[in-house]
């Protein structure tokens, strides 16, 4: 190993031990008081309920762990967004869990508690996965309720997808083990079975305190909503648990009698490992993003055998598309060629730029994928489409617009992974979020933006500066030096691959050595919902 790899290796390891820290904090919720506090109630936490509930035998993973990371600190904040989402199996059968965390302001619902919501309930219905809500939430956080509650995609819009689930037939199942106030109150009675937890579940649209105030009532809230009158009296719910434990092991038994569904039908076949040693990846993804490396060495480390059959080798070469296996699953890769290549007349041409006879090839890899019924993975490292009057007159707008074309009206499932860059319409192309990928998820090393972090800078710059200029300021190189340091911070921050995670623009940062299993985790949901439409890329410019 030379110089260059061990310092790499370094770097990348570096930056999993932080991930790592970050995942620890996050999973403490509102902290170790707040968790003492719930288990005094004998009730258990957000986390330790999926635990609880998830086979033991197969390794779940978990969907945007770090929605609200650093966003609402005047807020106190809001870890996890305030709820737990994981997929994973449940007497054997594949399913996603929603967890409202009682640690975090009581479970209430922060504008990305509901973003966070929306996107398990997307994962459902894109791929016919059961979905279980495990209830305790103390509805809508009333301080920043005009940004969770009227708008298409606010709180409304879950109560809309418990309907449209409903029609598809897709099993909802619904556990009070807590507070479910409010509108919250339907989502038990829009599930298709629902349990609530003897003395700490309560469902009501209005408490006992606004019951008093509005009619003059006065009732104690287990009266009001608790299990005896919801599973006797109004009938709202199917079954009473005498504890979290019990309500638990019944959606077990209830889930374990589930019927099987149709399948889409995916290859699979035998499950190998990498030949090449998957822990290379640390040495051999560079520190700096500008930096160049080859990216089929990663993929090496990434498929099954280290085997893949690349499409249009000597051709585009700038992105790689090649046939190859995940964990058994057959997959088509298109990856960001990150190193300098010659094309076929000798030119020059960048790693990382999407060239127009890259996308050319990209776009047709991508029809012959979904002719044959392959899914799609796509690894980013992308700094954009060329530019310059050569591209132009080359028509690199045409070729890319097909690309993402193809992409945009592509039916088999997608997968991406954010490896470094994911600059511009590179992104767009690249099937990022805005392109529906079943999942979405990045490594560290990750950056996303408009736009390179130095090239970025200098336009903010240029704009500052000459604002500045017209109010009749100075602006000495010192002044413009620090203008430009504030600009990269404020920049830098927000390419950070948690920024993207916070806002869920990702579904997750993960390990590089967690890839394989996150993209089999991924084809094995998608597998659920058949193909039911054609390929077209409607109309193109050729």
């Amino acid at each position: 190993m030379d110089l260059n790899f061990n310092q790499n290796e370094d770097y990348n390891k570096l930056k999993v031990s932080e991930l790592r820290k970050k995942l620890l904090k996050v999973h403490q919720g509102g902290g170790a008081s707040r968790i003492a506090k719930l288990h005094d109630k004998g009730k258990l936490t957000a986390r330790e309920r999926i635990d609880y509930l998830l086979d033991k035998d197969k390794a779940p993973i978990e969907i945007a762990a770090f929605a609200g990371e650093d966003m609402y600190a005047e807020h106190g904040g809001c870890p996890s967004g305030g709820v737990v989402v994981k997929i994973g199996h449940i007497s054997n059968k594949q399913c996603i869990v929603v967890a409202n965390d009682a640690t975090v302001k009581a479970g209430a619902w922060f504008p990305i508690t509901g973003k966070k919501n929306l996107r398990a309930q997307e994962i459902a219905m894109e791929n016919n996965l059961p979905i279980i809500y495990l209830v305790d939430s103390a509805g809508v956080y009333l301080p920043m309720q005009d940004e969770i509650f009227p708008d298409k995609e606010h709180f409304g819009r879950i109560f809309r997808n418990n309907a449209i689930m409903s029609s598809k037939g897709i099993t909802q199942i619904a556990a009070v083990m807590g507070s479910c106030v409010a509108g919250g109150a339907y989502l038990p009675i829009m599930s298709d079975e629902s349990l609530i937890v003897d003395k700490t579940g309560s469902i009501f649209l209005a408490g006992s305190y606004l019951v008093k105030a509005a009619i003059g009532e006065t009732i104690d809230n287990e009266t009001l909503g608790g299990a005896t009158t919801h599973t006797e009296i109004s009938g709202v719910c199917d079954y009473k648990a005498l504890n979290d434990e019990d309500a638990l092991d019944k959606i077990k038994r209830i889930i374990a009698k589930i019927g099987d569904t149709e399948k889409a039908g995916f290859n699979r076949d035998q499950i190998k490992s990498p030949k090449e040693n998957q822990k290379d990846i640390y040495g051999i993804l560079p520190k700096s993003r500008s930096e160049q490396y080859d990216m089929k060495e990663i993929i090496k480390r990434l498929v099954d055998d280290s085997v893949f059959d690349e499409y249009k080798a000597n051709y585009g070469k700038t992105l790689i598309c090649a046939y190859a296996r995940i964990n058994g699953w057959a997959i088509g890769i298109v990856a960001n060629q990150r190193k300098i290549v010659k094309n076929a007349k000798g030119e020059m041409q960048f790693g990382g730029v999407i060239y127009s006879d890259s996308a050319d090839k990209a776009t047709r890899f991508i029809a012959n994928c979904n002719q044959k019924k392959i899914p799609l993975l796509f690894l980013q490292d992308v700094t954009g489409f060329m530019v310059g009057s050569k591209s132009e007159h080359g028509g690199i707008i045409k070729d890319g617009a097909k690309m993402v074309n193809a992409v945009s009206n592509s039916v088999v499932p997608k997968f991406t992974v954010v490896i470094g860059n994911s600059y511009g319409a590179g992104n767009y192309a690249m099937c990022g979020k805005a392109y529906d990928p079943r999942l979405i998820a990045a490594w560290p090393s990750a950056e996303l933006a408009v736009m390179g972090g130095t090239q970025a800078a200098k336009v903010l710059l240029q704009i500052e500066t000459a604002a500045l200029k017209k109010q009749g300021e100075n602006i000495t190189p010192e002044k413009e030096e620090e203008i430009l340091s504030h600009i990269t911070n404020k920049y830098k921050q927000q390419t950070s691959p948690y920024y993207a995670a916070a806002r869920i623009w990702t579904d997750a940062i993960i390990d590089p050595l967690e890839t394989r299993h996150w993209i089999s985790t991924g084809i094995e949901a998608a597998n659920h919902a058949p193909i039911t439409k054609k390929f077209n890329l409607g109309v193109v410019q050729v």
